[in-house]
């Protein structure tokens, strides 16, 4: 004779409840620790507050600038820029994971972008760029070619040189999701009737501006 077992309604609405508050206790309990480290995290990110980084054009050699015709309006350039980048963070590492440099002129790009290597930057170093620059046949505007002609005869050329990329922060052991910055300069390029040889170069170092 064979033994039947039976479970009752109210039993079975008993054993139920009983994993429901399992589940309820472990996801409070995971909720809980996970919370509580990203608080830690976002009090030490809140501390030590990270610091933009600072750059800086030290030299602009331009060894190509002209348009190759007043009816085609196309632009040659070359130019190399030596770039200082500081970070000023005493607790905080930078990671650069993309950038791209170009020059420009009255708000036009003059060169292709170039790209830099990636790299870290820890506490407060200091690091030195360099990035050729060159454009082949680029079309400008045409005013263009009047605009040049008139700031070579003023004896300067103003060019801007812009950088963008992405940056993380590490601190500690914990590194950041990727931050987009962008870089200005503005290299003063002098001219007169006895600087024919190129290359000429910037007569002023400049403290640039970033943002993030």
């Amino acid at each position: 004779m064979s033994q039947i077992s039976e479970t009752s309604p109210k039993h079975c609405a008993k054993k139920g409840g009983i994993n429901n508050n399992r589940r309820k206790k472990l996801f409070f309990t995971f909720s809980t620790f996970f919370s509580g480290l990203l608080l830690i995290i976002f009090l030490i990110w809140l501390i030590l507050h990270p610091a933009k980084p600072e750059f800086s054009l030290t030299e602009a050699d331009m060894y190509t600038l002209n348009v190759s015709s007043s009816t085609t309006h196309l632009l040659n350039s070359s130019i190399q820029l030596t770039i200082f980048s500081k970070n000023p963070n005493q607790k905080v590492g930078i990671y650069y994971d993309k950038l791209l440099v170009y020059a420009a002129y009255k708000g036009q790009q003059i060169t292709s972008e170039a790209s830099l290597p990636p790299f870290y930057q820890s506490h407060e170093e200091i690091n030195l760029l360099t990035a050729f620059l060159q454009g082949t046949e680029l079309p400008v505007a045409q005013s263009f070619g009047y605009q040049m002609v008139r700031d070579r005869s003023a004896g300067k050329v103003i060019i801007g040189m812009k950088m963008g990329g992405k940056l993380r922060w590490k601190i500690g052991t914990f590194v950041s999701g990727a931050y987009r910055f962008n870089v200005n300069c503005v290299a003063l390029v002098a001219f007169g009737p006895n600087m024919t040889t190129a290359p000429l170069g910037s007569i002023q170092g400049t403290r640039c501006s970033t943002d993030i």
